[in-house]
């Protein structure tokens, strides 16, 4: 019998996960991540993962498996804490969530599996596994989107290697979620009708403002309305332009600077805004609501524009360096001067976006057929062809 260790973490998702693991016939053990107790950044009131662990128990005491927590608190402060508040304080906005798949349960947790004696790791995640047989006996795997377009987080496990794919299952990627939670009541388990967490990967319910002002220092400065009209959007590419020169000039975003528009307000820090976002600037008064466009961490100002169609929103194309490059795919690596069309997505949630990528030799462009808004130094582009995800980057 095949021994599989699932994430238990006390959601709906994971419970019936670990239900169907069981009901296949795998010997199934649960598994709850503790990974916050650093009482000296207040995260919130309440003690979420208290809550979240007696239900992952009382899910496992239904179900008839083992249960045991374990403490990864070191490594995710290590590796995704210490990493997020370093990319805040340089202006880029990190995905947490990202890296904790990749750093944390498909890495330090699955190590633990291993340990235990495990021939997979599962998790609830809306997304499926495939795998692709080759003449010579080897095996590719792919990484496919969920059954249910509401809820494919596929893109949370962009970074995900071969190795770990090899060793994971995901038991509800056929399913949606309606039916998951049919499954749940059903069984009659607690977690049924448990709302979905909206806190970080397994820390819980937390405010990402009030979190990194415990962190990131606060510091006043100006907040600045960029008019639309602005020279900085007017700018069309020479003709003698390589392709490579074109694609750098896309790429390229707006500099700016204070007199580019006028003071409408002021901030606690540049480093707690990311391009895109509208609410906490408190600026009223204008036609249109306000959007971040640019933020200048080393100057302390936010530049912003009004109304969510504000050219300074919007960028065609974008890059990722060469060490920032991850193929969950290999065999589908481009070389320098390779392109490739794909589907491409800059957020989780984001419909996917037809694109091109142009490998060169430090790093690749992914040129999208439209503009797209906010475009967020720091976050992860994935690439798809049809349903398969076949890689990622960090935009730079």
């Amino acid at each position: 019998m095949k021994k599989v260790v699932i994430g238990l973490s006390g959601g709906v998702d994971s419970s019936v996960a670990a239900y169907l693991l069981k009901e296949q016939g795998y010997e199934v053990i649960g598994l709850f991540m503790k990974n916050w107790h650093d009482e000296s950044v207040l995260i919130s009131e309440e003690c979420p993962w208290l809550e979240d662990s007696n239900d992952a128990l009382i899910v496992a005491e239904k179900l008839g498996i083992p249960f045991q927590t374990v403490d990864l608190s070191v490594e995710y402060k290590e590796r995704i804490v210490d990493y997020m508040f370093r990319e805040y304080e340089m202006g880029r906005t990190p995905n947490p969530d990202v890296l904790c798949n990749r750093e944390i349960k498909f890495d330090v947790f699955l190590k633990i599996a291993l340990e235990l004696g495990a021939d997979f790791v599962a998790t609830g995640h809306y997304c499926r596994k495939g795998t692709t047989l080759h003449s010579d006996n080897t095996k590719t795997y792919q990484l496919l989107a969920g059954k249910d377009n509401n809820k494919d987080q596929s893109y949370f496990l962009c970074q995900l290697s071969q190795e770990q794919l090899s060793r994971t299952l995901f038991p509800i990627g056929e399913l949606t979620k309606p039916q998951v939670r049919q499954i749940a009541a059903h069984m009659d388990l607690i977690t049924a009708d448990k709302k979905d967490s909206q806190g970080l990967c397994f820390i819980g319910k937390v405010r990402l403002p009030e979190f990194l002002q415990q962190q990131l220092k606060p510091k006043t400065g100006k907040i600045i309305e960029v008019p639309d009209s602005v020279e900085h959007y007017k700018k069309e590419v020479p003709e003698f332009f390589t392709k490579e020169e074109e694609l750098a000039f896309y790429a390229e975003k707006p500099l700016y600077h204070i007199e580019d528009g006028k003071i409408v307000g002021e901030h606690q820090g540049a480093h707690y805004f990311t391009k895109g976002q509208r609410k906490g600037l408190n600026v009223g008064g204008t036609k249109e609501p306000l959007f971040v466009i640019e933020t200048d961490v080393e100057n302390n100002v936010i530049y912003t524009g009004q109304g969510k169609s504000h050219p300074g929103l919007y960028r065609r194309t974008l890059f990722v360096k060469e060490e920032e490059i991850h193929w969950i795919r290999p065999d589908l690596k481009l070389n320098t001067d390779q392109t490739l069309d794909v589907a491409a997505r800059i957020r989780y949630r984001q419909n996917l976006q037809e694109a091109t990528l142009y490998k060169i030799e430090n790093g690749i462009y992914v040129d999208f057929k439209e503009e797209q808004s906010a475009i967020t130094e720091g976050q992860f582009v994935a690439w798809y062809l049809d349903d398969e995800l076949i890689g990622s980057g960090v935009i730079s």
